[in-house]
């Protein structure tokens, strides 16, 4: 495949803003002629595409602030008021029809469900996606239990973060409204806790570092996504924190714990520092990086390409508070066969001199 058919299949995680963030911060400031009212009706009234019931919940969730404080619904605005509002992004235009799929679901109750996503999976119909996701999945497990379940009840049927397509790992879903507020108020709080696996190319000098860069669409290639100065007006904040956790010579078994959660954070990160990861066709990780000219290497690597044919990237372990009964959550997810087989790969070659004969 070429680089501009790869670039071109990232539309189906981009084109509809792919990320883990899927609410936004809205400012209002009440002006000095305002008279007393609600402050559900008075931000139903600056707002458009929600309702009274939605920001109720989100007042129930914590999400909605006067003047810094998390306020309740029957408060009274008041001239310079400051009202920030935490709102679910535009949803896609997409219809999710669902689908009778086979879903890993590790733990599930009354009101969420964690999922233990494949790789080749998308999570959400977009271009170019529109069956076989994970959402059509979860909509036709819900519709189950609840027969008379919809978007309208419940948007993008509880999806509340998301992963790339070729990532595999864990998610967590929501099961109704209010629990999908309250679990996306901790992933825009940075509260949760999200550690990822990785196999990238290259050695590091420090066995522990942090990444600092926005992260925007790429300036020409608008469908990838690319770094920018840290702290700039450009792009979003991202911060990465990894650890190595094994060094196999021209390849580094590395777990990054996730701080923000942009498009692509991790491997876009990786790649600005010079350690793109292992198979990564869209972010420059497909080719040897590292290494000999040797033959019997090249071929070696050909054959870790073949192990596992994206790029390495797992989602490991998921953390965070139950949206309902405040217990903490943790919940850990094994490597699969095709991370496994290639670690072991590169872990006797680290061991073995006779490729670079």
């Amino acid at each position: 495949m070429s680089q501009a058919d790869r670039i071109e299949n990232q539309d189906e995680e981009i084109s509809t803003g792919y990320s883990e963030e899927l609410y936004e911060r809205l400012t209002l400031s009440v002006d000095k002629g305002q008279e007393p009212l609600r402050v559900d009706r008075f931000i139903l009234s600056k707002t458009v595409n929600t309702s009274r019931n939605k920001i109720q919940l989100a007042i129930e969730a914590g999400m909605v602030t006067v003047n810094g404080i998390p306020t309740k619904a029957n408060y009274k605005v008041r001239p310079f008021d400051q009202i920030i509002f935490y709102s679910d992004t535009s949803p896609e235009t997409y219809d999710i029809i669902p689908e009778k799929l086979d879903l890993n679901i590790v733990y599930e109750d009354d009101h969420i469900l964690v999922v233990n996503k494949p790789a080749g999976m998308v999570v959400h119909p977009g271009s170019g996606n529109y069956n076989g996701t994970l959402i059509n999945g979860v909509a036709w497990h819900l519709k189950e239990q609840q027969p008379d379940i919809s978007e309208s009840k419940l948007p993008r049927f509880g999806m509340v973060h998301r992963i790339d397509k070729n990532t595999t790992g864990l998610l967590v879903l929501a099961k109704s409204e209010i629990a999908a507020m309250k679990l996306a108020k901790q992933f825009f709080d940075h509260t949760v806790e999200r550690k990822y696996i990785a196999l990238v190319w290259g050695g590091f000098d420090e066995t522990t570092g942090t990444i600092r860069g926005n992260i925007a669409r790429h300036e020409r290639l608008r469908k990838l996504m690319d770094v920018y100065p840290d702290g700039g007006e450009h792009g979003k904040e991202a911060i990465t924190h990894y650890r190595v956790l094994e060094d196999m010579r021209y390849v580094s078994l590395i777990e990054c714990e996730l701080e923000t959660g942009r498009t692509h954070q991790i491997r876009v990160h990786m790649q600005h520092v010079g350690h793109s990861l292992f198979n990564d066709d869209v972010y420059g990780g497909d080719r040897i990086l590292k290494g000999t000219v040797f033959t019997k290497y090249k071929q070696f690597v050909d054959n870790c390409f073949g192990i596992c044919r994206r790029h390495a990237l797992h989602a490991q372990i998921l953390g965070f508070i139950h949206p309902i009964s405040g217990e903490e959550m943790k919940f850990e997810s094994e490597l699969p066969d095709d991370m496994k087989n290639l670690i072991e790969k590169w872990r006797g070659y680290a061991n073995n001199k006779t490729l670079e004969a």
